[in-house]
């Protein structure tokens, strides 16, 4: 199984990213897939997940400015991130839960976002 993420980068706080995670490969069906982020120094957080009925949960600190959405015919999960914080700077990565196999889990290669004030 390999996630893509893309679309990370450089944005002035009060702007706005979507990041883009596709999954590719053998795998009978996806249970969930969320949105991790990691900044310097901190430990990896989850930030916002959705399962393939599409229930969502989110981290209490970007409740409101961030949105997650998947496309389950292509295996792509979204995160649209609003009203972006310097405190959101970290590199985001995303994570899939097959479907039956509860423990396992896949991660992508990370992307980078930098909020600047």
């Amino acid at each position: 199984v390999q996630l893509q993420a893309s679309g990370g980068g450089l944005v002035q706080a009060g702007g706005s990213l979507r990041l883009s995670c596709a999954a590719s490969g053998s795998f009978f069906g996806i249970n969930d897939m969320g949105w991790y982020r990691q900044a310097p120094g901190k430990q990896r957080e989850m930030v916002a997940s959705i399962t393939r009925g599409r229930s969502t949960k989110y981290a209490d600190s970007v409740k409101g400015r961030f949105t997650i959405s998947s496309d389950n015919a292509k295996n792509t999960v979204y995160l649209q991130m609003n009203s972006l914080k310097p405190e959101d700077t970290a590199v985001y990565y995303c994570r899939l839960t097959p479907i039956f196999q509860s423990n396992v889990h896949y991660w992508g290669q990370g992307t980078l976002v930098t909020v600047s004030s």
